[in-house]
């Protein structure tokens, strides 16, 4: 199976390290969004990445969709909980997680896509808002590990992929004030190496 996706893309970064707990090759082939040409808007209509082309030619997307295929591959278990209060805490943790990466990603476009004078302060503000709540909220309840057969679940792997691109795009501006994140990104990366082995060229 080949992944589309692009290195600094912490959905990219999410699939990759689930793949590898899942013990699942995957080709990357690089896909750039921003690109007319680029076939990901035909495999993705919403010209979205990660996209995930099976051998028989179905795309299928975003992330969690794909975690959640990875997860049946390997036969139910591997990164997501099977059923039950388990599963929702690592999906929710997923969403939230996911949420930060994308109100962190659209701080990035605003700056980079748009030119000084048709920046939005407010636009930009309200999204730094939503970063700063997710991080409050997680710091006051870093998530546990789920009963899985991977050593983490898929709202694990969000979140460490979430801070990592916090780290990568805004120079890891949130470690002073969230030392239990810290502490749990740390362990984090001791038992997921696939986490440094994904980490993009700053």
């Amino acid at each position: 199976m080949k992944l589309r996706s692009s290195p600094p893309s912490p959905f990219g970064r999410k699939v990759k390290i689930g793949a590898f707990l899942c013990g699942i090759h995957l080709d990357i082939e690089w896909a750039d969004t921003l690109n007319p040409a680029d076939s990901v808007r035909a495999q993705n209509p919403l010209g979205k990445i990660p996209v995930l082309l099976r051998e028989d030619g179905f795309a299928i997307y975003d992330s969690p969709v794909i975690l959640e295929y990875l997860d049946s591959l390997a036969g139910g278990g591997c990164i997501l909980p099977a059923s039950g209060e388990a599963r929702f805490r690592a999906l929710t943790t997923q969403a939230l997680a996911d949420g930060l990466m994308d109100a962190a990603l659209l701080q990035v476009y605003e700056v980079r896509l748009r030119a000084e004078g048709e920046r939005s302060t407010k636009w930009t503000d309200n999204q730094a808002g939503k970063v700063a709540r997710a991080l409050k909220a997680l710091e006051a309840a870093p998530p546990a590990h789920g009963p899985v057969s991977a050593v983490a679940d898929v709202g694990e792997i969000a979140l460490a992929c979430a801070l990592g691109y916090l780290d990568l795009r805004f120079a890891g501006g949130w470690r002073a004030d969230h030392p239990a994140l810290v502490e749990w990104l740390d362990a984090f990366a001791g038992r997921v190496p696939a986490f440094e082995a994904t980490r993009a060229p700053s």
